[in-house]
């Protein structure tokens, strides 16, 4: 199964795509396992045609979210309800209190040094599609240190971006709990090139400035 574990919708600030867009795209890139982790909301769940319209597309959606923390942004998989900003140990905590699984995202796009987090998360983003190579070849170096499992994210913000890199696992991804074990132990490949860096950070800035502008 591919998987596309960093994906942001309408439902953040800096993004316009559509929940069905979203999975429309994935769909058409041979996707199977996608969340969408919006930036410190988990508004798309609420949506209740989100699992119907995953089905149709034939993609497992899992409920996570992208939560900033004092050290920088971490995002919580197969959460249950919206964790509010706060500390990085409370974020930890508040996510495993859920028994959801903590990933690490852009390591290396955050205050202070990411090895002192490492300890406490399962997931380390070795490939960020919105990060420069230097960032991610660190990043991998970062988790092949520590022992952890390696994972992909577009961290997509229009629909253009999903796939760009993917998390590729041989194992089903139909069941959730399937993917949830597999994440934590199954080998698995990383695959995939960042590209247009600039483009795609100057995208999501003018996107924000535009719904703050027209308050969306």
């Amino acid at each position: 199964m591919d998987l596309d574990l960093h994906i942001h919708s309408k439902y953040s600030y800096d993004s316009f795509a559509s929940l069905q867009r979203i999975l429309k795209t994935a769909r058409k890139r041979g996707i199977e396992v996608v969340s969408i982790t919006d930036h410190n909301t988990m508004a798309a769940y609420a949506r209740s045609d989100l699992k119907k319209e995953a089905r149709r597309y034939g993609i497992t959606v899992i409920p996570g979210m992208e939560i900033l923390t004092d050290r920088g942004d971490i995002i919580g998989l197969f959460l249950a309800e919206e964790i509010a900003p706060r500390s990085f140990d409370e974020t930890v905590r508040a996510i495993r209190a859920q028994d959801g699984i903590v990933l690490l995202p852009h390591p290396y796009r955050r205050r202070g040094d990411p090895a002192a987090l490492v300890p406490d998360v399962d997931l380390i983003e070795v490939i960020n599609g919105r990060s420069r190579m230097e960032g991610n070849s660190r990043a991998e170096a970062l988790c092949a240190a520590a022992g952890k499992q390696p994972v992909t994210g577009s961290d997509a913000h229009a629909c253009f971006e999903i796939g760009r890199v993917v998390t590729r696992i041989d194992a089903d991804g139909s069941d959730p709990e399937d993917v949830r074990r597999a994440l934590l132990s199954a080998r698995r490949r990383c695959i995939g090139i960042p590209r247009q860096y600039y483009l795609s950070h100057g995208m999501s800035r003018c996107m924000a400035r535009i719904k703050q502008l027209v308050n969306v």
